[in-house]
């Protein structure tokens, strides 16, 4: 069987994510979203409130777990006998960060590959720092983000 932890902040959760997720669910036997919970970050949710997201939003893909961790990635993906960590790269700047960390990873545990999955386009624009931006003024596009997730910023930014 072949675990992939696919890790985040995911403050908030996006459609881009879901769609990383729905991808890596058929490509792997299990894919654990494995959520950062950093304390040096001021979230805008709570970890409890993105865990609640991320469960709603990928209530439909069967083999999904979501769980939260501290520390290294690396060290968390070991513990869950993960195999694979998976990332979506919306651009050549998210593989600039990516792939310096996926060297590192490699160092420490030889036996768990990175595989980097290309955002699909109508996705390649979108962040989770952007949608904070734009539901700030109440403009937020429909469609970017899971609907629950949607309404949390409406409430957020009232």
């Amino acid at each position: 069987m072949t675990t992939a932890m696919m890790p985040g902040s995911f403050d908030p959760v996006t459609n881009g994510h879901i769609d990383i997720m729905e991808r890596g669910a058929g490509m792997f036997d299990k894919v654990i979203v494995a959520v950062l919970h950093n304390c040096r970050k001021k979230p805008l949710f709570t970890l409890e409130e993105k865990i609640h997201f991320l469960k709603e939003g990928t209530s439909h893909i069967e083999n999904i777990e979501i769980a939260s961790f501290d520390g290294l990635l690396i060290d968390f993906a070991i513990e869950k006998e993960a195999s694979v960590l998976l990332k979506g790269l919306r651009s050549i700047t998210d593989y600039d960060y990516e792939a310096p960390m996926a060297v590192m990873n490699k160092r420490i545990a030889a036996d768990i590959e990175t595989v980097f999955l290309h955002t699909n386009p109508e996705f390649a624009s979108l962040s989770s720092s952007l949608v904070k931006e734009v539901a700030k003024f109440n403009a937020l596009p429909a469609g970017l983000v899971p609907g629950l997730v949607e309404e949390a910023l409406k409430d957020k930014f009232k």
